[in-house]
């Protein structure tokens, strides 16, 4: 099993709570071994890393990016995150030749339960596996000509890198980034969703679970996925496992258990593994508290009004992510 990473020093803990996760719920697996990309990480973190990992009996590979502006031919904005997620684009490019597959796991992930049966499920010849995203604005859809296909978030990608190859993917998804000025929204997702839509398998939502199947329910979700048929992709039976048994949570959005104030559902699955690794002592954010507060209220006056709270979620995204851009450039200048 391969399992890959990317990421930068900032988020090192987190990571080392994911490779413990996975460690720890695959003990009965027989061969992992851990892709690490790293975007500065410090040489006293990637010796953490391996101790971490090679305590468990696993092979770890720490692949240094460097200039990750070299593989592209053009500008691009990756509108609040950093350069270093789309890094997933450049599988093909980083890992060995001699890979047919690869899990991806985006930083702020937990794995809570043996991952054979998503890793070695049937593709369908399709080349990459992903978790629909219901919520996404119909905006967005239209303008990445989705047609009736649903669009998937990236933060869980199974990959077959032989196919990956084989047909370029990588390049037609970069293309496909270049051709609309290297300015989409949720740049490499919706680069992947744009270009690969119709090559994506798509997988259970208990392999990449977030909030927002607590916080909608299965009817709804359904309705404003129309022409789209959910349910043709998602029962009923799968999106209540991925709500009270998730194998792979995904910490998506603001709320977010390593800072202070949040209650997240599954804040107690991230500190159970932080504290297994020597980021135990890691601290909380600072400056949420007021932040959850108000979330806790906004959440509880909406519930009744599902629609209501996704207008407005959508409309704060594009504010919460220029905040966040900002505050990246601020970083990358220091």
């Amino acid at each position: 099993m391969n399992i890959l990473y990317t990421l930068n020093d900032k988020f090192v803990p987190q990571v080392g709570a994911g490779i413990c996760s996975v460690c720890e719920n695959n003990k009965d697996v027989n061969e992992i071994t851990f892709y690490i990309v790293s975007y500065g990480i410090t040489d006293k973190n990637k010796k953490e890393l391996e101790k971490l990992v090679k305590k468990y009996k696993r092979k770890i590979e720490i692949i240094e990016l460097n200039n990750i502006n070299s593989y592209f031919d053009f500008d691009f904005d990756t509108t609040g995150w950093n350069p270093i997620v789309l890094a997933r684009l450049l599988v093909d490019k980083l890992l060995p030749s001699n890979l047919d597959k690869v899990l991806y796991l985006d930083g702020d992930t937990i794995v809570r339960t043996n991952l054979e049966e998503l890793y070695n499920c049937n593709m369908n010849r399709k080349i990459i596996g992903m978790s629909i995203e219901p919520t996404i604005d119909k905006g967005r859809i239209k303008n990445l000509k989705m047609g009736k296909k649903p669009y998937c978030n990236a933060g869980v990608l199974l990959i077959d890198l032989k196919a990956w190859r084989n047909k370029k993917a990588g390049n037609r998804i970069i293309n496909y980034y270049k051709n609309n000025n290297g300015r989409l929204f949720a740049n490499d997702q919706d680069a992947i969703n744009g270009s690969m839509k119709d090559e994506i398998k798509i997988i259970s939502p208990k392999y990449n679970y977030y909030n927002i199947f607590d916080q909608y329910s299965y009817r709804f979700l359904s309705k404003i996925m129309r022409p789209i048929d959910y349910s043709y992709y998602v029962s009923e039976k799968k999106f209540k496992e991925a709500r009270n048994n998730p194998s792979i949570i995904h910490y998506l959005g603001e709320e977010r258990p390593w800072r202070k104030g949040n209650t997240h559902k599954y804040k107690s699955d991230y500190k159970k593994y932080l504290n297994m690794t020597v980021w135990k002592d890691a601290k909380d954010e600072e400056g949420w508290t007021l932040y959850f507060i108000c979330w806790k209220i906004f959440n509880v006056v909406t519930k009744p009004f599902p629609m209501l709270r996704l207008s407005i979620i959508n409309s704060l995204i594009p504010k919460f992510m220029n905040i966040r851009s900002k505050k990246v450039k601020k970083e990358i200048k220091k």
